[in-house]
């Protein structure tokens, strides 16, 4: 089985293959303060807890777009399973011609979302990823990865919100009944939830344009389910791209 874990700024999402099956998807919260063998011990007790045992993993592939952690996670696996996990960076084969100003500073979790999109859709592709960040990019035929657009996510954007605003309360993100809101957390729900669908399809519309063609949308991340049901756009939701896209990129850089 193929260990693979993605390191984000809110949760590690973790995940094993047996033969291009999803086993099972898993979120522990990143902690900077963890040490290596906390992070061992609790991906060693998720993989357990959903029937997976250690000698079952034949090999693991990381990707990290939080360094303080990367480290620890590393060392945590390699504790757990003896072996040294491949890791999503420079040198790693992927397929994509990536067109930006520093190829260098496009996260990691941006190209992966790429490949594992272009496996199973035809470019023109507008992909989003709605996490701690939302991040839009796009990748046009012959795999060009063109760059895109990054703001904040929509926890981000009502933690500011509440934590500068005396009088506004903290609340869930549920779907809001109205856009129109009639009390202050239905104004505050509606503006989060209905404003980020609302930003999401004006990006999409201005993206387009500015390639002069439309494209197929691709949305994946923890708020993509709550955000793009909202949106006016048809947008394809994809929960597990992101453990799909290593698994393919493991397999083209496999040892």
């Amino acid at each position: 089985m193929l260990l693979a874990i993605d390191i984000g700024n809110t949760n590690l999402v973790i995940g094993c293959f047996d033969h291009d099956e999803l086993r099972f998807k898993a979120r522990i919260a990143t902690d900077k303060t963890r040490t290596s063998d906390q992070y061992g011990v609790e991906i060693k007790n998720m993989m357990e807890a959903y029937g997976v045992q250690v000698p079952d993993i034949e090999d693991c592939i990381i990707s990290s777009v939080v360094p303080p952690v990367f480290n620890s996670v590393r060392t945590g696996v390699m504790k757990v399973i003896g072996k040294q996990p491949m890791v999503v960076g420079p040198g790693l084969k992927t397929g994509l011609n990536i067109h930006v100003d520093v190829p260098s500073q496009v996260g990691s979790d941006r190209i992966v979302i790429a490949v594992a999109a272009l496996a199973e859709y035809k470019a023109p592709l507008i992909l989003m990823d709605m996490g701690t960040a939302t991040t839009i990019e796009v990748v046009e035929p012959e795999n060009t990865y063109l760059g895109g657009v990054i703001f904040p996510g929509v926890k981000v954007s009502l933690e500011a919100l509440t934590s500068r605003a005396a009088q506004l309360p903290g609340i869930s993100l549920d779907r809001p009944r109205h856009v129109i809101g009639k009390n202050t957390v239905d104004c505050m729900r509606s503006g989060m939830m209905y404003g980020t669908a609302a930003m999401i399809d004006g990006l999409v519309e201005r993206m387009e344009a500015e390639l002069g063609h439309s494209a197929t949308l691709i949305a994946t991340g923890g708020m993509a389910q709550f955000i793009i049901p909202l949106c006016k756009r048809e947008i394809i939701l994809e929960k597990d791209l992101l453990l799909k896209g290593l698994n393919i990129l493991y397999k083209k850089n496999k040892r």
